[in-house]
């Protein structure tokens, strides 16, 4: 099991080595949503990407939700690793596979049942809506995989062990390809398959992660699935605020979806390719953004506010070499990159509205840097919920714009208005900081 102290040697090393593997990390995660929609578009056709792209957003308003319960119980499973109390340890463990198990099992049975009345909400075209359902039905079948996986995961990470939980989602990620190579790509099969190999990767995942922890990671055994009251309720205090906060984007890409869907097939098409486009430009900054938070909260409990203000400053310059990156990818090799979920026959039109996109959402790929290093900052001196009302600020006015330009600027009004809650948002965060770090005693 590895740790990393960054209370002492070279500040942009120790940010760039910390960094590194959670952005590998958030790439095998993207490659993992991405395939399905590759795979889909080039061997099914633009009905099956669309079908995938708007799935996404409701999907993950679930899968982030679960995701930020496990982190907040991380945090409680942490300290009591640091006090070396295994017992406590494991019985936190436990409660959080019963809660998770419980809170997976209801969710998915809701979303089975609602399915096709929350496409029909969100103007799925009439087209692609059976698609789309049974799509998501066989996803939600899977909840409960993806629970497990987060759950061990972060329980793996919480003594410590970061590397081991990158490397099975590495594997699933690779078995998910094949998977869909194979029963889509030679066999010809359809959407319905996309999902089954999801879920049987997911699934994958989590067993190997039981496995290991079974035979390595003896301290993390647990017993059972039991929930202890006293301990949930703590979980909850803890990712309630990270849970909302992550929901947050999914929620309001959502609601953008369901103004894209008024725009027709091709147009979903294109944008279910350009957001898994922008997926790769916003998790590495994000990834970046949690080194900068692990940093600020070791030197603020070590005390050296001083390195703290030093290692702000590098993180965001981290950010902008990242920023400089992506932009040139994205802006001239966007139809490359376009052509990738499509195939010849269909090309034409989807690379086009999504190569309008990508023209303008290259430039703008410098707001998420600035604000999400910001952002680390400010989980890292402890301050959970100014990040939760500034995501909440982004995304009201995203969606409020997209509303507003989309019917006048089509697919490109999108990526106006996401430049418009980024701008807003460090309209807040940059007084913001300036407030705190007066207050911190960081001038």
């Amino acid at each position: 099991m590895a740790s990393t102290d960054m209370t002492k040697g070279n500040i942009m090393r120790s940010l760039f080595n910390y960094a590194v593997p959670l952005v590998l990390g958030s790439l095998f995660q993207l490659a993992y949503n991405a395939v399905d929609s590759i795979i889909a578009g080039r061997f099914i056709g633009t009905e099956a990407l669309a079908a995938t792209g708007m799935a996404g957003p409701v999907m993950n308003i679930l899968i982030l939700g679960i995701s930020g319960l496990a982190i907040g119980a991380g945090v409680i499973m942490s300290a009591y690793f640091g006090a070396k109390d295994y017992e406590m340890l494991g019985r936190e463990l436990s409660t959080l596979l019963g809660a998770g198990l419980v809170f997976s099992v209801l969710a998915a049975l809701l979303g089975i049942t609602f399915a096709s009345p929350l496409l029909r909400v969100l103007n799925a075209p009439a087209e692609v809506l059976d698609m789309t359902a049974s799509y998501l039905r066989i996803i939600f079948v899977g909840l409960p995989f993806t629970c497990f996986y987060n759950a061990l995961s972060q329980a793996m990470k919480s003594v410590g062990d970061s590397k081991t939980p990158l490397k099975f989602l590495a594997a699933s990620s690779v078995l998910n390809c094949v998977l869909d190579l194979i029963l889509i790509g030679l066999l010809g099969l359809g959407i319905v398959c996309s999902a089954v190999t999801t879920v049987v990767a997911q699934a994958v995942s989590a067993l190997l992660c039981a496995l290991y922890i079974k035979k390595k990671i003896p301290i993390l055994k647990f017993k059972g699935l039991s929930i202890d009251k006293s301990l949930l309720k703590t979980t909850l205090e803890y990712g309630s605020v990270t849970a909302l906060q992550q929901a947050c984007q999914p929620v309001g890409k959502l609601l953008i979806q369901s103004a894209v869907n008024t725009l027709g097939v091709t147009v979903v098409a294109a944008y279910n390719a350009v957001t898994r486009i922008d997926d790769f430009a916003f998790t590495p900054e994000q990834s970046i953004s949690h080194a900068i938070t692990t940093f600020s909260a070791q030197n603020r409990g070590a005390g050296n506010l001083k390195r703290v203000k030093q290692g702000f400053r590098k993180g965001l310059f981290l950010e902008s070499v990242y920023f400089v990156f992506i932009f040139l990818v994205a802006f001239f090799l966007r139809e490359p990159l376009m052509r990738m979920f499509v195939n010849a026959d269909e090309a034409a039109s989807i690379v086009a509205e999504g190569g309008k996109y990508l023209s303008v959402m290259a430039f703008f790929y410098i707001f998420p840097a600035l604000t999400n290093g910001i952002q680390g900052f400010f989980r890292g001196m402890g301050d959970m919920k100014v990040t939760l009302l500034c995501t909440f600020i982004q995304t009201s006015f995203r969606v409020v714009f997209t509303f507003l330009l989309v019917p006048v600027c089509g697919i490109q009004g999108i990526a106006f208005a996401c430049a418009i809650g980024w701008s807003m948002m460090l309209l807040f965060e940059v007084p913001y900081y300036f407030h705190s770090r007066k207050k911190l005693g960081l001038i």
